[in-house]
């Protein structure tokens, strides 16, 4: 029987990140890299690559590749992914991290519903759905090369509960419903994809509750209040679990939704 050190090793592995010089894969990528992982980082800010390629080869005896690739256009990512097949033989694990969350400014976005975009919903749900199915059709082959591969999309609360509106009232944050339609959206392909890719390779979901990131305090304090473990979650509290599924620690788990919300989805 293996030990747990030796179901969790990763040294030799090579894996995918999407949204990769983004805070959430900050935390996932140091803590894959320390179990020995081998990183693809994808995501639309180059700079933001370069700068993490370059802290983690310094600080883990491992390789960083990184492509640039814009999730909202469909010829962009077709590019990316033909030169990632090109260039990588196999991959042990992909986490479809990156995500459409628009900004303030962002028009018929974080509005009342009546004012909500289309062509903003049909951008959102393009990032969020579209690419996660779209990158696992494209770099399928890859995948089957592993002896052992999984998957990780990783979703929101917000994909499996509805919005309490008394958080942000008073406030300049609102909750759109392209955001929650993607990540519901995404949660349902786990379970399509577990079943369809099995027995070769798994398929889970992390269900993400509110990370602090300088919310509004007012938010931050009704959000606290409501949680079971009082607290909004960091990016650190995703580091074990994202070692779990990638890992062999989880061998026999697909098809899940993990939920890392500090009991908010308890209630």
């Amino acid at each position: 029987m293996k030990s747990i050190s030796a179901l969790m090793n990763l040294s030799g592995k090579i894996g995918l990140i999407t949204g990769g010089a983004g805070h959430i894969a900050l935390a996932m990528s140091e803590a894959l890299a320390e179990q020995g992982a081998n990183l693809i980082l994808i995501d639309l800010d180059h700079a933001g690559l370069i700068q993490r390629q370059s802290d983690l080869e310094s600080r883990y005896p491992i390789t960083v590749s990184i492509y640039e690739c814009d999730f909202d256009d469909r010829d962009s990512t077709k590019y990316c992914y033909d030169t990632i097949l090109k260039k990588h033989t196999v991959l042990d694990f992909i986490i479809n991290n990156a995500a459409f969350v628009g900004t303030r400014n962002l028009e018929g976005w974080c509005t009342a519903f009546e004012d909500q975009s289309i062509d903003t919903w049909r951008s959102c749900l393009e990032v969020n759905l579209t690419a996660p199915f779209f990158i696992v059709q494209s770099l399928l082959p890859l995948l089957q090369q592993s002896s052992q591969s999984s998957i990780i999309n990783i979703s929101s609360i917000y994909g499996i509960l509805g919005p309490d509106y008394s958080l942000y009232s008073g406030t300049d944050m609102g909750n759109p419903g392209a955001y929650a339609a993607s990540k519901g959206g995404l949660c349902q392909v786990t379970r399509w994809m577990s079943t369809t890719l099995a027995p070769k390779i798994r398929v889970n979901s992390l269900v993400l509750g509110g990370i602090a990131r300088g919310q509004d305090q007012t938010f931050v304090n009704r959000y606290e209040a409501k949680t079971p473990l009082q607290r909004m979650g960091t990016e650190e509290d995703i580091k074990g679990a994202i070692v779990y599924l990638v890992s062999s620690l989880s061998a026999y788990v697909t098809g899940q939704q993990l939920a890392i919300d500090g009991g908010w989805s308890a209630w």
